[in-house]
């Protein structure tokens, strides 16, 4: 790319890292050969190429030079793969897929097959499992006994563990289960039992039906999907509990508000959702894919105040770069590559907000963290779609428009059947150093589980700047590295204390409620953990779950802090210490790999 004058991107050593391990070109020889400005010029050449395709006129370098210092300004950073296979044989540049299981042998395993040929290209995958007959179930053709959608699954998750995404990713799923198929209690206890499947994330696809149910305590349909015969009545409470109790266990599973994610399906005439991408915030028809990009909101913030015009320009620029993803991708599968590009399905979302609010003075358990949050994402969901317009103007509407609501609701034209998607951003807010997604800060200081490393510690820079700003001595920061935390630091700011407040020290209902605020103003859904402390109890899960539900989210998931053998975050120095020792040891006492 001929570019008037490269910025070199500001990235911390964390950053580096990370984007050393994973994202960097190597050569024959397993060398890097590329730095990260080579890298972001890589992506926006072949990004701003597409424009060509639709104008002959086009001034594909100067677009290519915008689109270089949004992504090396850190303002905006797409999902991994467009990062990583951009302009390379690959060229697979979409995250979320999900895939059809249907229920025969023969389709079972076409759809591993295709799990990973997904994996290989760097994409995660979700499935409904729901129409697999249950276990115990007649097998017509062989006159045996079916093993259940369980079973399968575990086919499914030791092919993901034998592949390594391109080399540079593992594997990850979502699994979900409808929550009136017969098997649906080994489902939820799959993991709280320690059955397995490490590669999957679990849900049980909820229905209102069942919400009510399950308030009144009435009894409740599990139903055979290969008949549609009642196999059973259970107490709907019951169940309920049940979920509760594996989640409190093992973080797993969450919920998935079927009836809600298709009220708001924008082209439920082309086909119902059941499924959503291993994190949650794509709810996609089968065998769609989705590219996602996050808008960097801390660097959105100027003078105390929110940069709207900033913010306007970079929410057109990331549109404009995410609509052209679609067409610079090359598709695992010739059945992703037609349904994609019917529906050109984008989404845009946001990393740092946590940080935006700390430049605001505005603390994340506060009314005005919720003001801020709806604020902020109706601007954006407000230009995203008019930006949407625009280009459906220039280049056209997406191709089932007319079968879409947007066309029901009077929209002339819609080049994205969905423009926004609050992803987890956990690697591209490592390399913009920022808090991930709609998150608040985890800990003040805290070790991170990944890559090749024992162990990356990240210092909030926020705090650091507050603590240099006000001259803290030595003795706070060593106690934040120890803690993560704050709160405890005698003689501290009361207002400092509440403007660093984390993850764990956060209520419940406003994790809740920010996820909310956000869904409100979101086409697709939103990732969002409610990162509860190891004492939180069953009911505490439960009034998540329920809450959630209330608010009009379209999922929820909880992790209670040490519910894992292993986990990815730690809070402070002193944690990470504890858990790295008890996993060497673990280990040394091992009997059966001796390692």
């Amino acid at each position: 790319m001929r570019m008037k004058e490269w910025r070199k991107p500001e990235l911390s050593e964390n950053a580096l890292e990370v984007l050393n391990e994973r994202y960097l070109l190597r050569g024959s020889d397993g060398k890097i050969v590329e730095s990260p400005e080579g890298l972001f010029a890589r992506v926006a050449e072949a990004v701003a190429k597409v424009d060509g395709f639709y104008d002959d006129g086009a001034d594909v370098f100067g677009l290519g030079e915008e689109f270089y210092e949004m992504l090396a300004s850190l303002d905006f950073l797409p999902n991994s793969p467009t990062l990583m296979n951009a302009k390379t044989e690959l060229g697979q540049l979409s995250a979320c897929f999900v895939l059809p299981v249907e229920d025969s042998m023969e389709d079972i395993f076409e759809a591993v097959k295709n799990m990973a040929l997904i994996h290989k290209s760097g994409g995660g995958t979700g499935f409904s499992f729901s129409k697999i007959r249950p276990k115990g179930d007649l097998v017509s053709k062989t006159h045996g006994l079916a093993s259940g959608p369980l079973s399968f699954m575990r086919v499914f998750d030791v092919t993901t563990d034998v592949i390594k995404q391109g080399g540079k990713r593992r594997g990850a799923n979502m699994a979900a289960l409808s929550v009136d198929h017969p098997d649906i209690f080994d489902f939820i206890t799959a993991k709280a039992e320690g059955e397995g499947l490490a590669n999957f994330n679990l849900s049980v696809a909820v229905s209102d039906e069942f919400m009510e149910a399950a308030s009144r305590d009435d009894d409740f349909s599990l139903v055979n999907p290969r008949n549609k015969q009642v196999v059973k009545r259970v107490k709907a409470r019951r169940l309920f509990d049940a979920m509760v109790r594996a989640a409190h266990t093992s973080g797993d599973p969450g919920m998935i508000f079927i009836d809600e994610i298709n009220r708001h399906n924008q082209i439920l005439k082309i086909g119902k959702i059941e499924a959503t991408n291993p994190c949650g915030e794509q709810p996609l028809l089968p065998f769609e894919s989705c590219n996602l990009g996050s808008i960097n909101l801390a660097r959105m913030v100027k003078g105390g105040k929110i940069d709207r015009s900033k913010l306007k320009v970079t929410i057109g620029r990331a549109v404009h770069f995410l609509d052209n993803v679609i067409d610079a991708s090359r598709f695992p599968l010739p059945e992703i590559e037609k349904i994609t590009r019917a529906n050109r399905k984008i989404g845009l979302g946001v990393m740092g907000f946590a940080d935006m609010l700390i430049l605001l003075g505005v603390s994340y358990s506060s009314a005005k963290a919720l003001e801020v949050a709806e604020e902020v994402m109706t601007f954006i969901s407000k230009e995203a779609r008019e930006k949407s317009i625009d280009l459906a103007k220039r280049r056209g509407s997406f191709p089932n428009f007319k079968e879409s609501r947007w066309a029901e609701a009077g929209f002339e034209a819609m080049r994205n059947a969905t423009v926004t998607t609050i992803a987890p951003t956990g690697s591209i807010s490592l390399i913009a150093g920022v808090s991930s997604g709609i998150e608040p800060l985890f800990a003040l200081s805290f070790y991170r589980d990944v890559l090749t490393r024992d162990g990356l510690v990240e210092i909030s820079p926020l705090f650091k700047e507050k603590a240099e700003a006000m001259r803290l001595g030595g003795e706070v920061m060593k106690e934040v590295i120890k803690t993560g935390s704050a709160q405890k630091i005698e003689g501290l700011d009361p207002d400092i204390k509440r403007l660093f407040l984390t993850a764990l020290e956060i209520p419940f209902e406003q994790h809740v409620r920010i996820q909310a605020a956000f869904q409100k103003h979101t086409d697709n859904a939103v990732s969002k953990t409610v990162n509860l402390p190891e004492s939180a109890s069953f009911d505490d899960v439960a009034s998540v779950f329920l809450l959630a539900y209330e608010l009009g989210c379209k999922g929820a998931t909880i992790y209670r802090y040490g519910s894992k053998e292993s986990q990815v975050l730690y809070t402070g120095q002193s944690e990470f210490k504890n858990e790295r020792a008890a996993s060497i040891k673990n280990k040394e006492s091992c009997s059966d790999c001796k390692t």
